[in-house]
């Protein structure tokens, strides 16, 4: 579905897209999508250390055939840079996760669903034909819901499950936290739909009720066995989605899993961490496994 877009122009960047998402969303959404953890300095910290970068140009190097493509997990991408697990995406259009899909599928790159999603996994699937996608995990209290979320994602075609392990309890969102945020009526956490109290989000009096959903649902007492246990249900490459420091980098080696995800949940757990492209778990362990960078 066609959205109008309020520019005398086309908008030609994604700071432009950002400005419009501003000002077409509604408050509830907007917030959720835009705003980090507490005071938000690691917010400004991800968005501070990506600018920091400089390009060190080198002349007089034929341009004329230039190949981005490279290979993760195995599965070729046309440059290096795919789409992070990004939930609710339906409160911002109608064909919410699916259009992100088809979108990566078109470019040929990888989209990476969320748990959370507003459409279930199986829709998103279908609508993106051969595209390469991966599924983020949340590790629940249930264990035999976690179990069939893995079960259905590799049976849909998903590459990779993305197990994230930086929200034992959710970020306090100071903006969700004041809109006492929940889903519009229409909307649900699409892959729970068999489990009415997994696929509804409640308000509460002075919470977010995403807040009050990670804290009743998933399980706080994850662990690196808790990683072994997902790896004992699938036989697709496991990837973990958090780390942020070289000393769980090498923990993730030890466990036998296929890649990291470098990743402060775009500044939305806890406030005050490295930014993504702090260099410490970089290093030490780019030979060893396959290594990706959240951005903010």
């Amino acid at each position: 579905a066609a959205i109008k877009l309020f520019y005398m122009d086309p908008p030609l960047c994604v700071a432009d897209f950002e400005r419009h998402a501003g000002a077409v969303l509604a408050k509830n959404a907007w917030d959720y999508y835009s705003s980090g953890a507490n005071q938000q300095q690691t917010l400004k910290d991800n968005v501070d250390a990506f600018k920091s970068y400089r390009i060190r140009p080198r002349m007089l190097r034929d341009v004329s055939h230039v190949d981005t493509a490279l290979k993760v997990l195995g599965e070729e991408v046309a440059f290096p840079i795919c789409v992070a697990p990004t939930a609710l995406q339906c409160m911002a259009h109608p064909d919410g996760e699916k259009a992100t899909a088809r979108a990566c599928a078109k470019v040929k790159t990888c989209m990476t669903l969320s748990s959370w999603s507003t459409t279930s996994l199986e829709d998103v699937a279908s609508s993106s034909g051969s595209g390469l996608r991966w599924f983020q995990l949340y590790v629940y209290r249930d264990k035999e819901l976690t179990r069939r979320l893995v079960t259905r994602a590799q049976s849909a075609g998903y590459k990779a499950i993305v197990v994230t392990v930086d929200t034992p309890i959710l970020g306090r969102r100071l903006a969700d936290a004041r809109n006492r945020f929940t889903l519009p009526p229409h909307l649900s956490l699409a892959n729970f739909k068999q489990t009415e109290t997994a696929a509804k989000l409640v308000t509460g009096r002075q919470e977010s009720g995403l807040f009050q959903y990670t804290a009743s649902l998933i399980d706080p007492s994850l662990t690196w066995e808790s990683v072994r246990w997902v790896q004992s249900l699938t036989s697709l490459p496991i990837v973990i989605k958090g780390i942020l420091t070289a000393e769980d980098a090498l923990e993730a080696v030890k466990c036998g899993v296929q890649g990291i995800i470098v990743s402060n949940h775009g500044a939305r757990q806890l406030d005050g961490v490295l930014p993504t492209v702090s260099p410490s778990c970089n290093r030490a362990v780019t030979a060893l496994l396959q290594l990706c960078c959240c951005g903010w």
